[in-house]
């Protein structure tokens, strides 16, 4: 017996794979473009060594590990029609995804915290944000998805399979992974019950608390520019954090639903197009970041023309 899994993917669509192909292959492309550039910006530019880019950073390379752990085998799959993925390989893509996703719920709590902070009690922000509780916060968000990550590791590599190992889904996911089981199961949807309550429902409680805090604090700013400018920042922050954690969450909050072709392009929505707005929504459209970009590109205009005077200098002065 083969010791791999098959993934359908989506197998009514294949009339239109080349168009999902292009479709799935941009929305890579700009989310690891776009966060890689978020990183490199904000490791680069010192006036954006601030707990605000600090988090977006993590967020960004959380992001990048997140699509890449998934996105490439399923264009891998609409290319080739290989859809055939090892044990070793749909249990790596598995345990990527939990990490990835615990992460970034966990991620996206601190950010609005730390906003909440900005805007709420600004006198006091220094002394809360500082930085070795920022460290701290973030450590804590990676070290709660890697447990995470490896307990479902742990409790997976127990449960048997059937014969028939059709993962019906686009990735390895768990839930779909689960259906092949041929043991008793209870205590995993038990399991991914309680986490969806406790590692999802109340982080994201706790986001739409401090927004509705930070959208009170909006509506005492007398100036009115500012009070729009603040808030449509804000309303973009929810959109997106609605978008994920209301996507992953109507998925694994009842482990027990069958799993329709809906549900798959549902899942787009947090394993592809949330990665590829976040840079979007967080960083390029804010004029900071943008100034940042302004000066990496004079500074790397200037290093060119630099070398290139140095090079006339050198060839001028051997002949």
């Amino acid at each position: 017996m083969k010791h791999e899994f098959h993934i359908t993917a989506f197998p009514k669509l294949e009339y239109l794979w080349y168009i999902l192909f292009v479709g799935v292959l941009l929305f890579f492309l700009m989310a690891i473009c776009g966060n890689l550039l978020i990183i490199v910006l904000i490791c680069l530019v010192p006036h954006l060594h601030t707990p605000m880019y600090f988090f977006l950073c993590n967020l960004a390379a959380q992001d990048v590990i997140y699509v890449s752990a998934i996105l490439p085998k399923l264009m891998s799959i609409i290319l080739t029609g290989d859809h055939n993925i090892s044990f070793v390989g749909c249990f790596t893509q598995m345990c990527m995804f939990i990490l990835c996703i615990g992460t970034d719920i966990f991620l996206l709590t601190s950010m609005a915290y730390d906003r909440y902070v900005a805007i709420c009690i600004p006198l006091q922000y220094s002394i809360i944000m500082h930085f070795k509780k920022c460290c701290l916060m973030a450590l804590v968000c990676w070290v709660v998805g890697a447990l995470n990550a490896a307990l479902y590791a742990l409790l997976m590599s127990q449960v048997a399979f059937c014969h028939i190992k059709a993962i019906n889904h686009f990735f390895c996911d768990i839930r779909a992974i689960l259906k092949l089981s041929t043991g008793d199961i209870t205590h995993m949807k038990i399991i991914i019950f309680f986490e969806s309550v406790v590692l999802g429902c109340i982080p994201f409680a706790l986001i739409l608390i401090s927004y509705l805090h930070i959208i009170f604090a909006i509506q005492k700013i007398k100036s009115t520019t500012g009070r729009l400018k603040t808030f449509s920042g804000c309303a973009s922050h929810i959109i997106t954090v609605i978008l994920f954690c209301g996507a992953s969450l109507s998925q694994y909050i009842n482990p027990d639903t069958e799993f329709k072709e809906q549900d798959k392009s549902l899942s787009l929505l947090y394993v592809a197009v949330v990665p590829m707005l976040n840079p979007l929504v967080y960083s390029l459209r804010n004029k900071d970041v943008l100034q940042a970009m302004k000066k990496l590109r004079d500074f790397r205009w200037q290093c060119a023309s630099n070398a290139f005077l140095y090079y006339i200098h050198f060839s001028i002065s051997t002949n």
